[in-house]
């Protein structure tokens, strides 16, 4: 296949405004990615302090979007239960199988490789517990699923979208997920231009029967992580779809207008979901450089940050003694709280001091 000019490839020669915008986005979206880095976040016991509120709010947000009526409170409620396997209604279902998916993608996102049988799978698994979708679960769809228009009486008046007919579904997911293998080992663009271009398509093709949009979001966080936006683990890229979800359909609906012509134009979606990965960032940072960093902290460096704060102003030795650490572990977390610009260095040599900046 001639990926360089397969219409997945094509259809990214944006106009110099687009690229513009999105670089310009890419620029600081990068910057918060590159600084939790270099702070060697999310260490196991900060991924279990964070995890739990990360899910729930994904979850929520992420079924309500296609109507599920359950709160933030009721979903928590809910993965609190987990264990119990018995589900009283069609939304509870719902959730509990989006609970379940999402908290392995952050588990053992690095273990899940992005092909068909990965979105087969999470499909599934996302609707396990789904009494009404045992029969289609993580199987392409075998009916048109066209986006209708209704009247208020029910009846179809139009045709919003006609995404591809049940026989060329796997055709085309395999196609997709070839082209993602070619453009992220060729570094054919940005990751996150592909990742965008990679969900457009998914969504486009609509291959499931019911499902498709919440797969979706799984997939973007599958693919945001293993591409190194960890952050993506601290905010919910699916609340801030929830929040702008009017303008979410909007840009899918004018970049599919244009789904499969000649000059194909997904600009309108691809601005979208990055003012999504940006906001995402931008919370990220502020997290980062809020009192709520300390989140982000394991037990020894939350230790040594709260002694530090009391002292104000210490030494690599006065830390040494007054916490009993070894020498390795104060510099090393003197370093991290440097980086997070939490700490400020004073002098050099012997004569180091840090201070603490609050």
């Amino acid at each position: 296949m001639d990926w360089q000019n397969f219409r997945l490839s094509t259809r990214l020669q944006l106009s110099g405004e687009v690229v513009e915008a999105l670089y310009s986005r890419i620029a600081e979206i990068d910057a918060v990615k590159n600084t939790f880095r270099l702070t060697h976040t999310l260490l196991p016991q900060t991924i279990e302090r964070l995890t739990q509120s990360v899910i729930v709010t994904s979850t929520g947000a992420s079924n309500r979007i296609e109507g599920n009526k359950l709160s933030d409170d009721e979903v928590e409620s809910l993965y609190k239960s987990m264990r119990i396997k018995s589900f009283k209604t069609r939304d509870e279902q719902e959730v509990a199988g989006y609970l379940e998916t999402l908290q392995t993608v952050f588990d053992s996102y690095n273990d899940i490789p992005v092909t068909e049988s990965t979105i087969l799978h999470l499909h599934q698994t996302m609707l396990v517990f789904s009494d009404k979708d045992q029969r289609h679960m993580g199987q392409y769809k075998f009916s048109p699923n066209r986006v209708e228009a209704k009247d208020r009486n029910g009846n179809v008046i139009g045709v919003i979208f006609d995404p591809t007919p049940p026989h060329l579904t796997q055709k085309e997911i395999q196609e997709l997920v070839g082209w993602y293998d070619w453009a992220t080992a060729e570094k054919f663009k940005h990751p996150l231009i592909l990742i965008a271009n990679f969900i457009f398509e998914y969504l486009a093709i609509h291959p499931f029967q019911d499902g498709n949009g919440r797969t979706s979001r799984l997939l973007t966080n599958l693919m945001l992580l293993q591409n190194g936006y960890s952050f993506a683990s601290l905010v919910s890229h699916e609340r801030l779809v929830e929040q702008s979800k009017a303008d979410y359909y909007l840009a899918l609906n004018k970049s599919q207008k244009s789904w499969k012509n000649k000059k194909e134009d997904p600009s309108p979606w691809l601005l979208f979901i990055f003012d999504i990965f940006h906001r995402q960032a931008v919370e990220a940072q502020e997290l980062l450089e809020s009192d709520q960093f300390e989140y982000l902290l394991s037990e020894k460096q939350l230790q040594f940050w709260q002694w530090a704060r009391q002292q104000g102003e210490f030494s690599r030795k006065t830390a040494i003694d007054g916490l009993g650490f070894a020498p390795r572990t104060i510099e090393d977390m003197t370093r991290k709280l440097l980086d997070m610009r939490k700490l400020e260095r004073l002098g050099q040599g012997r004569a180091t001091r840090y201070r603490v900046i609050d």
